[in-house]
């Protein structure tokens, strides 16, 4: 396994096995990734060419906050923020206990069946298409280590621990996909709950994404923890399972629907999807306070990602004309 790490004031980390070292002459993950399309090699191939230096202690950079979200795009417009929901076989009956006001079958379930029915299509054919949203651009992206800052108005700042793809576009508007990290995809919960249609608004909040980009291919089944710590204690903790094994999709149906649209096959852009959870503290009751930290940790992407809940400063709305 070959993980790459961003740091903050310049240059890049690879760790393979417990030792991490410096890539030489290397600014940053994603113009390492555009090097790699622009000579057809894999990035763990232009990693090789540049070779490796200095050794570092990955754990120390992360406790003194100097790690990045692993891929950054240099103009935070060209970077997306998107998902997936009802994507894991445990999820369904989450959001559909936020919804359900009869014993009439929910639209939630109703999405959530069809996937079990046609998320996992045979090769060469369309499987059906899930739930998607949009979460922001790069403006909202959060590194390790840093507040998630909850917006004034927000009734709820709720964890989902999720796997997230980084993707690249090539200039002739080919999907490059650079590896995956672990990810915070921070929502409002009270917010959706009030109705199912407020689930874009519920979404528009800023995602913390790292410490570790894995470079390859995902494990089929895949075991994590988030916590939540209030103080010295521990206030929620729960076992979380991920990759193909537990989804009722595969990745690449859900890639093929985010990037059938032209719109996200633009040169030089940079995607960040996030794949979906069945684990939230907000469906055992949770509700997170400022102060509160979040901690979404999986031995396949080695470090935690770890970040404190903070409330933004409100935000003027008057607008004037010109």
């Amino acid at each position: 396994m070959l993980f790459l790490s961003q740091i903050k004031q310049g240059g890049v980390v690879c760790r393979e096995g417990l030792e991490a070292r410096l890539v030489n002459q290397a600014l940053s993950v994603y113009e390492l990734a555009q090097e790699a399309i622009q000579h057809n090699i894999t990035l763990a191939s232009v990693i090789q060419q540049h070779g490796l230096g200095e050794q570092v202690d990955l754990a120390v950079l992360a406790q003194s906050n100097q790690l990045d979200c692993p891929v950054r795009h240099p103009d935070p417009a060209h970077m997306y923020l998107t998902g997936t929901g009802l994507t894991h076989l445990g999820s369904a009956a989450t959001r559909n206990a936020m919804h359900a006001k009869s014993e009439e079958l929910t639209d939630s379930m109703k999405i959530f069946q069809m996937g079990i029915e046609g998320g996992k299509p045979v090769e060469g054919q369309e499987g059906v298409q899930p739930e998607w949203f949009y979460k922001g651009n790069g403006a909202g992206v959060i590194a390790p280590g840093e507040e998630l800052a909850s917006p004034s108005f927000a009734l709820d700042g709720g964890e989902e621990p999720e796997i997230a793809g980084f993707y690249l576009i090539g200039e002739d508007g080919k999907v490059h996909r650079l590896g995956y990290t672990l990810a915070n995809e921070f929502s409002d919960h009270v917010t959706e709950r009030q109705n199912y249609l407020y689930l874009a608004h519920s979404k528009l909040r800023p995602a913390a994404f790292g410490p570790e980009l894995l470079v390859g291919e995902l494990p089929m089944h895949i075991e994590g923890h988030s916590r939540i710590e209030r103080g010295e204690t521990t206030l929620w903790e729960k076992g979380f399972v991920s990759g193909e094994d537990n989804m009722s999709h595969t990745f690449k149906n859900l890639e093929h629907h985010h990037f059938k649209y032209a719109i996200f096959r633009q040169p030089g852009d940079l995607h960040v999807h996030m794949f979906g959870t069945a684990t939230l503290s907000f469906a055992d009751g949770i509700q997170a306070r400022e102060g509160d930290v979040f901690e979404i940790v999986s031995p396949t992407f080695g470090l935690p990602l770890r970040n404190t809940l903070s409330k933004a400063a409100p935000l003027s709305t008057e607008v004037s004309a010109i």
